[in-house]
């Protein structure tokens, strides 16, 4: 496959994205590789006979418990609908290389039968549309400073204000910011607002699936 200028661009763009998104997630992505510029891109990854699935990313981090995860980002081949074929192919790779999660950027639509793989998944199967990488959504100036709480922070936060969990203002599982962050129910997300008066104004949402 060749690739006109347009989609080297369009494709540089969102394979950045997504290592910031693995960045934010705590795994262990380099400046460098987040740095690297559209030539390096174009050069490194945009060789004869391309397809999408070069681009893959696997990279590790070290969970609140101690224990390694490794994590793959893959891009579809399919213009179209993805389908369960694809995304099956996807879940025995995974447990080839031992990888605990797998992102599937697509290039349109999962087909109805194919989101039943995700679900079945059970968290460690995500999808994204190429087109909701282009851009990072954690960089616009109108979305707030987002961070995990660790289950420590969370008691500690629980314990300050005297509630439970379920006592704070939720944000939805679906968020585009909750999935960049591939936040999962149950957990706590502090969110740090600028405020003309107060300088910073501080919130906490409680993970919930709907």
């Amino acid at each position: 496959m060749s690739c006109s200028p347009e989609v080297i661009t369009r494709l540089y763009r969102i394979r950045k994205t997504a290592l910031e998104m693995l960045k934010d997630r705590g795994y262990s992505v380099t400046d460098e590789e987040i740095q690297i510029s559209r030539d390096g891109f174009r050069d490194k990854f945009v060789k004869e006979n391309f397809k999408r699935e070069s681009l893959e990313i696997i990279k590790e981090r070290i969970k609140d418990d101690g224990k390694l995860e490794k994590v793959c980002v893959v891009f579809s081949n399919d213009p179209k609908n993805t389908g369960v074929k694809e995304l099956k192919t996807v879940v025995t790779h995974m447990k080839h290389e031992n990888i605990n999660k797998g992102i599937v950027i697509i290039q349109h639509k999962v087909s109805p039968f194919a989101k039943n793989v995700v679900n079945e998944g059970r968290g460690t199967l995500e999808v994204f549309e190429e087109a909701e990488l282009l851009v990072n959504i954690t960089h616009h100036d109108l979305v707030p400073k987002h961070e995990l709480l660790t289950p420590e922070q969370k008691q500690a936060v629980l314990e300050n204000y005297t509630i439970k969990e379920f006592q704070l203002p939720r944000i939805l599982k679906s968020d585009p910011v909750a999935r960049y962050y591939g936040l999962t129910r149950g957990q706590v997300v502090k969110i740090t607002r600028k405020s003309e008066t107060a300088g910073e104004y501080i919130t906490y949402r409680y993970v919930v699936d709907k």
